[in-house]
């Protein structure tokens, strides 16, 4: 069910770790960001929004994770676009004659089957250094970073100040580094100070996990993903609830152990 968080912007939840598929309408159709996870969840957003009658004109997928870069047939065959580096890091991957398998590996057993792989990966890379989504609709800025996953990118919805936050700033997950980067750390830093110099103009934040949430949880999501990241820079324990006994996930401590043994690995900390 597609629930509305702001004037023109609307969210659909997944079981599967609270995914989050955001909409944005504008008069002739929508945007459509991260679109969802299993073949009945995407066939019910394509049937809630022939209902309202409006069509999928443009989709966006924040970075190269399987799980956001999906297409359902129902979806259209509208533009899908990311940034220019996500989409050539999707692209080795499709590019390989076993990437089927390799990304079967990381699939959830609980949804087997239910994963649709036939479009997996169809964007088109825009312009490297792209400020803003090509469509008729309301402005919708593209906010690159390089934290998480490569081309990474958040946006910001400028009429009604929503912050589409990728798989970053989310109340259930910590920070999950991009370990294949040359300084990870330092770029997951430098993404949050780039959050923080857009949060007066940000009345909702919607993660890729997790709860949406207002500007003061904004902050405090900005503040609690600095403090693990900057514990992990100088081997300290980051007391972060969302890897502690009460994980929100029983398998969030054993992520955040094997990021510590990685960074130990590198000789970063």
């Amino acid at each position: 069910m597609l629930k509305q968080v702001a004037e023109g912007v609307l969210v659909h939840e997944s079981e599967f770790i609270q995914s989050n598929c955001t909409v944005v309408q504008s008069r002739d159709g929508v945007l459509l960001i991260d679109p969802g996870i299993t073949v009945n969840e995407m066939a019910g957003i394509a049937s809630d929004l022939r209902d309202v009658g409006q069509p999928v004109v443009a989709g966006f997928s924040t970075h190269p994770d399987w799980d956001h870069v999906l297409w359902h047939p129902d979806f259209g065959d509208a533009p899908r676009y990311g940034t220019a580096r996500c989409a050539a890091s999707i692209r080795d991957v499709l590019s390989q004659a076993d990437w089927r398998d390799q990304v079967a590996e990381g699939l959830p057993p609980e949804h087997t089957g239910q994963i649709p792989m036939d479009l997996l990966g169809l964007i088109t890379g825009l312009p490297a250094g792209a400020t803003e989504i090509p469509w008729d609709g309301p402005t919708v800025r593209i906010l690159e970073h390089q934290a998480h996953a490569p081309g990474h990118a958040a946006l910001l919805v400028g009429e009604s100040g929503v912050l589409v936050a990728g798989d970053m700033l989310s109340d259930i997950l910590m920070p999950f580094l991009d370990l294949e980067a040359a300084d990870p750390l330092n770029d997951y830093l430098k993404a949050l100070d780039q959050f923080e110099t857009v949060a007066g103009d940000v009345a909702a934040v919607i993660p890729g996990h997790g709860s949406v949430g207002g500007v003061a949880q904004l902050r405090e999501r900005i503040a609690m993903d600095r403090a693990y990241v900057q514990a992990l820079q100088v081997g300290r324990d980051p007391e972060d609830p969302r890897v502690g006994p009460s994980a929100p996930l029983d398998w969030l401590p054993d992520v955040h152990s094997w990021q510590l043994q990685r960074l130990a690995e590198r000789g970063t900390k």
